[in-house]
């Protein structure tokens, strides 16, 4: 056999370990929140959208939810304005929030554009769309910090109807409040929200983080799948800190709300959505409900 056929029949083994996979997740509903380095690198973003074109093409539904913080933080410097973050969010005025709806508009229209060239129909919304997200203002710390919302309630109606006529939608993270007041609402939170409310099979988060460590600073405490239970532990014993807590909090608040699985992935790894879903190592952490035996014994 030559090297030329040595290759094919590699790439034919790589199917054949994901035909399992494919056939299990089959029209099932796959959230996918898209942020961090993934969406500042050109290779990486593409890398990005050719999983979940890929995801699409094979049969899932998946919807992406996008965040674009750095994105908002050099426009507004361009416009001699500076960012400012209580508690790792961004005090947000009018004029902050109209830019930030600007560039979170801009940032998903990009994405259409890029899903459409790679072959597949994709419609770029807010949560302003059809009533999707409903919030009301955030404090933090007992601290008025503008216009950022928490997720009060999610009608996704638009989301089905988008997926029944064969569109991958694109979620910019943006909500009304009571009185038709936009808010720009945490793109984690917004996934979460928006995976439990679509009864979403898996959530995926992409972050500039390996996965989850029980010591971020001992490589050889990664955890590649843990139980709800086994994860809020860890949050009450204070294991987990800094910027992972919150998103820890989204993957357990999402699997107790119906969601079946939840992935952290580096969003730093070319096509590390396909490595987590249709490999049977993964390459990320994978969280699962206490009763889910098969993910338990590591499936995926």
């Amino acid at each position: 056999m030559d090297e030329a056929q040595l290759e094919a029949q590699k790439k034919a083994e790589v199917l054949i370990e994901a035909l399992p996979y494919i056939q299990k997740f089959n029209r099932k509903i796959i959230v996918v929140k898209y942020g961090g380095s993934a969406m500042k690198d050109p290779a990486l973003q593409r890398s990005v959208i050719q999983d979940v074109t890929l995801l699409k093409l094979v049969g899932f539904k998946p919807i992406i939810v996008h965040g674009g913080g750095p994105a908002i933080s050099a426009f507004l410097k361009k416009t001699g304005k500076e960012s400012t973050f209580v508690n790792g969010l961004r005090v947000t005025d009018q004029e902050t929030m109209e830019i930030a709806e600007m560039v979170l508009g801009r940032v998903s229209k990009n994405l259409v554009a890029l899903v459409e060239s790679l072959g597949v129909k994709a419609v770029g919304i807010s949560g302003k769309d059809g009533g999707l997200l409903t919030c009301r203002k955030r404090l933090s710390d007992g601290h008025d910090i503008g216009y950022v919302g928490e997720v009060t309630g999610v009608n996704p109606k638009i989301l089905f109807d988008l997926l029944a006529d064969d569109y991958l939608p694109i979620v910019a993270p943006i909500g009304l409040d009571e009185k038709f007041d936009t808010y720009n609402i945490n793109a984690d939170e917004a996934a979460c929200a928006i995976a439990k409310a679509v009864g979403a099979d898996k959530l995926v988060y992409l972050t500039d983080v390996e996965g989850l460590y029980r010591d971020f600073n001992d490589k050889s405490t990664f955890i590649s799948r843990i139980s709800v239970s086994d994860a809020k532990k860890l949050i009450d014993k204070g294991l987990i800190g800094g910027g992972m807590l919150p998103k820890l909090s989204n993957c357990t608040s999402a699997i107790t709300g119906g969601v079946n699985r939840v992935h952290i992935l580096d969003g730093r790894v070319p096509h590390s959505i396909l490595l987590e879903i249709f490999t049977n190592k993964g390459n990320g952490t994978m969280f699962y409900d206490d009763t889910d035996q098969d993910a338990a014994q590591g499936q995926q």
